[in-house]
This record gives C-alpha cells, structure tokens and sequence, in this order.
C-alpha cells in the first residue's frame, strides 16, 4: 500500500514523514537517491512523498517525490554536489537577525534573500535581541528597516528572550508552513522555545571571545503549532552563494535593480563599469543602496569564501 506524507525530519540517510498522526521512520529507494538530482540531499524537509511500509521492520521506504512549489537552498561543502536543499514548499521565510551577540551583516541578508527571491519565498526580516541593544544599535537598525521596507521587504521587531513582540510574529505564522533561518546565535531555537515551550529545542550561549553561536540545531526539523501552521527549525548558516543561478540574471533578484532593467545603454551590461549604465548611476545617486549594491559584486564575483566560511559544522 502507498502512502503520502510530508518529510518533517531529515537526518542524512533517515527521514521522519508524518502522514496523518502517524510518524514512520524512512529511507530512500536506491536508486531514487541520485536519479537526476544535483543535490546531497534529495529529500528535505518539507517535502510531500510517497512511501512504502516496510511491515518486517516497521519502517518505510520513500519511492517518489511530488513536485516541489519552492525550496531554499545553498551550496553544499561536499565537493562531489553543488548543492543542499534546506527546506521544501515555504509559505515564508522569517531571516532572523542580530546587530550583536552575533553580528548578521548586510551581504548576508542580500545573500539570502536573493536565494528567496530566485526560488520565488517571501521573506520577513525579523530584528531580534533588541532587549541588549543601545541607541546607536537601534538607530542602525531602524536604518536597516527603512532601507529594506523601500526595496518592499517587511520587517518585524522582537525580543524572544523578553517575549517583546512575540504575539506579532505568532500572527505572521499562522496557516502557513513557514522557515526560520538565520546565522548561528541568532536566537531561532530560542524564538521556537518561547512560541511553544513543549518542543524543548537545545539552545546554547553564544561564545563571549568569538561573539558567535554554536550549531545547536543539526538537522532541520519541522514543528506542528497549531492545525495548518507549521514552522521549520534549520541548523545556522554562515552564508549563500551562487546555486543553478545565471550571473547575467543576477540583477533581476534584486528588486531595486530590476525596475532598471533594460535602462543601460549595453544590454548586457555586468553593472560594474560598462559607460552609461542605469545602476551604476542610480547608486551614485543614493537610488540603490550602496550596501545593496556591495551584495551584488559580491555575488557576482562569487567570493562567497569571505562571506560564507563553513556553513555547517
């Protein structure tokens, strides 16, 4: 008999599938693992498949993967793929950030939401830890507000540890299946810990010498909050770089810059030096923000090793 269930839990070579109330431990066909995927992990969480009940050995074994509405992704550090895939079919993406205790800087940002822009998930930037912040931190990070809500990005404000803002962020998730993403330390199993003590994820404290977080979260994992509202728990990333995207496209996913698309006088202008180009003037004139416009050379030089380091540990 086949059965059809969501994937709420990968661990490498096992994933917990949900169907219905009932959570059956599964792997994948052999041959299914590599056939035409370009990924280390074929299967992510979030993903709807199909399996089998293995009845001798109670477990299951998944033979097809429905086709996927969206996914998040970043470059993999097994040299043998290029890729891996950390959430399947997300309503939303939250992107939480820090100003200290870590520190997220802003090419980070652009990182990941140019990912999210080009496998089409909404993002909200969610400002945490601002109980620990002084004016001068603030002041930065109403900045930062401003400078994203113009691109069209919405932001919220909380503290996970003093539960400020929490009620907001609870309504931003209901009846969705949502992402919670950020770079290590930033308080995403804390933020889960406080909407629902029950699920009990292992938190550490971020490390005083190097101001940075522990990977307490290792896999990602999906939580059930209430009927049809669900939140996907993932471990930190250091960064994004370029997956299965073209550089002569990279503009496109930066709003700003694409409604100037077509305004350059070559049209396949790079945006880096070429004469008479709509972006390049448009940061001299404070148009497109030249942080933004930093990501984007970034990106385009591909120098993710600066920004990017280990992604996993």
């Amino acid at each position: 008999m086949i059965n059809t269930g969501v994937v709420i839990k990968s661990t490498g070579s096992w994933y917990l599938v949900k169907s219905g109330n009932k959570i059956t431990n599964c792997k994948i066909k052999g041959k299914f693992r590599t056939k035409g995927i370009n990924s280390t992990n074929p299967v992510a969480v979030g993903d709807v498949v199909d399996f089998l009940i293995l009845k001798e050995e109670e477990t299951g074994l998944i033979n097809k993967l429905h086709d996927r509405k969206n996914y998040i992704i970043r470059k993999s550090i097994n040299l043998s793929r290029k890729s891996h895939i950390i959430a399947a079919n997300i309503d939303i993406a939250f992107l939480i950030i820090t100003l200290k205790k870590p520190r997220t800087n802003t090419v980070f940002i652009d990182r990941f939401l140019v990912s999210s822009e080009a496998y089409n998930i909404p993002v909200c930037l969610v400002f945490n830890k601002i109980d620990i912040y002084n004016q001068s931190d603030i002041e930065e990070m109403e900045n930062l507000i401003s400078l994203y809500q113009k691109i069209g990005y919405s932001s919220i404000k909380i503290s996970a540890k003093e539960k400020i803002g929490i009620d907001n962020f609870v309504d931003l998730l209901k009846n969705k299946v949502s992402v919670i993403s950020g770079n290590s330390g930033v308080g995403k199993s804390t933020l889960i810990n406080t909407i629902n003590p029950d699920f009990k994820i292992r938190t550490d404290e971020i490390s005083d010498y190097h101001q940075k977080g522990k990977h307490t979260t290792t896999f990602s994992e999906m939580f059930e909050l209430q009927e049809n509202t669900y939140i996907i728990d993932t471990p930190g990333i250091k960064g994004f770089g370029l997956v299965d995207l073209e550089k002569e496209n990279l503009s496109t996913y930066f709003p700003e810059m694409l409604k100037l698309q077509g305004k350059c006088k070559f049209y396949n202008c790079t945006h880096t030096h070429e004469p008479n180009c709509a972006i390049i003037k448009a940061v001299e004139n404070n148009e497109v923000d030249s942080s933004r416009y930093k990501s984007y050379l970034s990106l385009l030089n591909d120098d993710s090793g600066k920004y990017r380091e280990d992604i996993y540990k």
